[in-house]
Parts: C-alpha cells; sequence; structure tokens
C-alpha cells in the first residue's frame, strides 16, 4: 500500500499535479490513508465546502496508527545525527507509521526522501 502524504493531496487538488498517477493507483487499490492525512486536510476541505473530495478521501483505506513515542524520537536522533534538521513532528509521525506497518510514501517534501538514506522508509517513484 502507498501512504499519500499531503504535500501530493494538496498539489493534486489545487493544480492537477500527478493526477494520472494518483487516479490509477486508486483505481488499482494502491492507495490509503492515515487519521494524521486525514487531520490536516479535511479542516482546509470542509471550510471551502469541498463536501465530494471529503468522501473520496473518507473512502479510502484508512491505515490504522498508534503513536509510538520511543520510534518517533529514535527516528529523530537519527534524523539529527545525519544532518536531517528540523523535520515536524507530524512528518515523524507519518515516516515511523510507513515504517512500522511496511507502507511506501508518496511525498514531495524533501527530508522525506533523505530519510531514505538512513532508515529502511520506502518511497513511492511515479517514474517507476
Amino acid at each position: 500500500m502507498i501512504l499519500v502524504d499531503t504535500s501530493v493531496w494538496v498539489g493534486y487538488f489545487r493544480k492537477g499535479e500527478n493526477a494520472e498517477s494518483l487516479e490509477k493507483s486508486i483505481t488499482l487499490d494502491l492507495i490509503c490513508t492515515n487519521e494524521i492525512i486525514l487531520s490536516e486536510l479535511i479542516p482546509a476541505l470542509q471550510h471551502t465546502r469541498q463536501r465530494e473530495l471529503i468522501q473520496s478521501l473518507n473512502a479510502l483505506p484508512c491505515v490504522p496508527y498508534t503513536i509510538f513515542w520511543e520510534g518517533i524520537r529514535t527516528l529523530q536522533v537519527l534524523n539529527l545525527t545525519n544532518g536531517i534538521n528540523r523535520v515536524g513532528l507530524l512528518d515523524l509521525m507519518i515516516a515511523q507509521h510507513c515504517l512500522h506497518q511496511n507502507l511506501e510514501l508518496w511525498s514531495l517534501e524533501k527530508h522525506f526522501r533523505l530519510m531514505v538514506t538512513n532508515t529502511s522508509l520506502k518511497l513511492f517513484s511515479t517514474s517507476t
């Protein structure tokens, strides 16, 4: 399964970025979400009354998330040790979730690409 990060969804909603790859992946039932990403997206969509988008997001498989604080702290120490600075708590939680659930992550955020070199985090690429 591929966990689609907020950065990808925002690009898709605003500009249609990655539309073909994202829609194909949804059709193939490869895409999932979690409560972190839904909590980042849905309030803004509710504010702008985007009911259909909210329904579509809620229809995706939502992988349960349990906070594993020790894993999050360990990941942050590993990042800092390797010069990966300023990774926010939500992104650490997303990375830890992907590592724990063996999910691929589809994100446009640079720090996730940097984390791949020091962890077993797997990133989805539209060029594959």
